[in-house]
């Protein structure tokens, strides 16, 4: 049996423990409720820029490179991690299901890149010798659209190019404080916009013609996917830490508790042993 002493010592460490995670907790919750906020916020944008390039798209004859099938030769996987650990099976969820995914539809590193938003992901795809073409860390708890520009247009271009053929986008979906979906999604080429809310009955009027338009408009949309994307998953990330260290704290808890009753009763069989030799010792005197 352990002494008191290294019980004593293993009930200070997992108090003070106990007082890390509950702090990581709180902050956490703080972080998620401005994250929650921001996510919500970008949907009526993201909403309305999807309607505008629904009613153009549908009503058009562009041969935009954006909105055209083509024979898959490469594709690309933008993946969405965090940049710090302790949030649960946030990120490993979201790795497990790429990697299983190229893994059971790629033969070869060439038939496939790969671009990251988070240090886990980077990592988690270089240790296994997988390319990595472009990847970003550091980004804040709160991130702004300029944080991500350039890879946001570089990883569009790539498919205006020709260097890959279809972009597939992987995030956590923010549900609940207590529940995030693993989402994947086809982003390139913008071909099916059956998601849309609402198609617009409106009619519109182009200055310039439309071709002119989606030049612009659809690099701006994709682009907006991969941050709305960054922000749900954001929210997320925030939300897994918060219910993480929530459970930590209550497992210190429980684990201090048991520890308590365990001092206790080493010190009350101290106690018991060291009354029974002074009543020995008092009886050998008589």
């Amino acid at each position: 049996m352990a002494s008191l002493r290294d019980i004593k010592g293993r009930i200070n460490s997992t108090k003070k423990t106990k007082q890390i995670t509950k702090a990581m907790e709180m902050v956490s919750a703080s972080k998620l409720n401005r994250a929650e906020q921001n996510a919500k916020s970008f949907v009526p944008y993201s909403d309305k820029i999807q309607e505008v390039v629904a009613n153009i798209a549908s009503g058009t004859s562009s041969r935009h490179p954006m909105l055209q099938n083509r024979e898959v030769k490469r594709t690309g996987y933008l993946v969405i991690t965090s940049d710090r650990g302790l949030a649960g099976a946030y990120n490993s969820s979201i790795l497990r299901k790429v990697y299983s995914q190229i893994h059971n539809h790629h033969t070869s590193a060439e038939e496939y890149k790969i671009i990251t938003l988070g240090r886990i992901g980077r990592d988690f795809f270089r240790k296994r010798n997988m390319p990595v073409d472009m990847d970003i860390t550091g980004l804040a708890d709160q991130p702004n659209f300029a944080d991500i520009k350039d890879i946001a247009q570089d990883t569009v271009q790539l498919f205006i190019d020709e260097e890959i053929d279809e972009l597939y986008l992987y995030y956590n979906h923010y549900v609940s404080a207590m529940t995030q979906e693993v989402t994947e999604r086809k982003v390139l080429p913008l071909t099916d916009f059956s998601d849309s809310k609402k198609v617009s009955s409106s009619s519109y009027e182009y200055e310039p013609g439309e071709d002119e338009i989606l030049e612009v408009l659809l690099p701006q949309y994709a682009e907006s996917l991969i941050y709305g994307a960054l922000l749900d998953g954001k929210a997320s990330e925030h939300a897994a830490r918060m219910t993480a260290m929530k459970s930590a704290t209550d497992n210190a808890e429980d684990l201090i508790g048991d520890l308590t009753l365990s001092y206790n009763r080493a010190r009350q069989a101290a106690i018991t042993q060291e009354i029974t030799e002074i009543v020995g010792g008092a009886a050998a005197l008589e």
